[in-house]
């Protein structure tokens, strides 16, 4: 089990703190600590560390600057922090070995912000595959957020009011396909757009999605893509698709996959049987 952190979480009792077997970590650091080592800070020796390779990056979306790819070269280094000065009783504490990876953009685009992070681990890093392996797992972090986001404030995890741990458990196994499936849904429609959207929706799905969208009971020769049915899914969340809008969160496609729903059982209901529909 890795935990994984922002720069939040450069706290020098969190890697003081025993750990229980197979539990490691994996943060960011904010600080330039001091370190065991002629160089005395962190920074300037993992800088002083050989470069062994370079690797790209998928880099998100930040403020107003869309997705791109960001390049960055690979550093490592094996060192023991010590503890904080300013920390009562830090001439006793022991310094903590730990493994750093510097992950750092030598050349990006005009007036982007170049990407650099240094990570603390707390699992042997050996060898450049080993490296990049952290720098992925960091560069889940914001997946990961928004994931937890579905499952609370989509799901509602954190208001559920159920009497025992296993009830939670439960809960929580299937809240988790949900908020799965619709991270899948609002990644996959970005990634492949083109792509026929019965890649993730089933048939009476994308059907009652198209007809209800457009007011109609004719349905197209050929399958929507992807990107136009989580749209129309969006739309039935409340988003407006404005030039400005950007791409569809995961909040409106939540609201609109329960809507449709709905919508889909209904068509699925009277597809399956049309005397309903009869007049006598």
């Amino acid at each position: 089990m890795i935990t994984i952190a922002d720069r939040e979480a450069d706290i020098y009792d969190l890697f003081a703190l025993p750990r229980r077997d197979n539990a490691e970590l994996l943060i960011r650091l904010e600080y330039n600590r001091r370190v065991e080592h002629e160089s005395k800070y962190l920074w300037k020796v993992v800088r002083q560390s050989p470069i062994l390779g370079a690797v790209t990056l998928e880099v998100g979306r930040r403020g107003d600057q869309p997705p791109r790819e960001a390049t960055v070269t690979v550093r490592i280094s094996q060192l023991s922090i010590c503890a904080p000065q300013n920390r009562k009783g830090h001439s006793s504490l022991k310094p903590i070995p730990v493994y750093l990876v510097l992950a750092e953009e030598e050349s990006a685009p005009s007036g982007v912000k170049p990407l650099c992070w240094l990570l603390l681990v707390t699992f042997p890093v050996a060898t450049f595959e080993d490296a990049v392996r952290c720098i992925r797992y960091y560069s889940y972090r914001w997946l990961i957020e928004r994931y937890h986001f579905v499952l609370k404030s989509g799901c509602g995890m954190e208001k559920l009011q159920l009497e025992s741990a296993d009830r939670l458990h439960r809960a929580l196994a299937t809240f988790s396909i949900v908020s799965w499936r619709l991270l899948w849904i609002t990644y996959e429609a970005r990634v492949n757009p083109d792509s026929p959207c019965d890649r993730i929706l089933d048939t009476y799905e994308w059907q009652s999605l198209y007809c209800i969208t457009f007011k109609t009971t004719i349905l197209p020769i050929t399958v929507p893509s992807l990107k136009e049915a989580v749209l129309w899914i969006a739309k039935l969340g409340g988003f407006l698709g404005r030039k400005g809008d950007g791409e569809p969160g995961v909040k409106t496609i939540w609201r609109g996959l329960r809507k449709l729903s709905n919508i889909w059982e209904t068509w699925e209901f009277l597809s399956d049987n049309p005397s309903v529909l009869s007049v006598t």
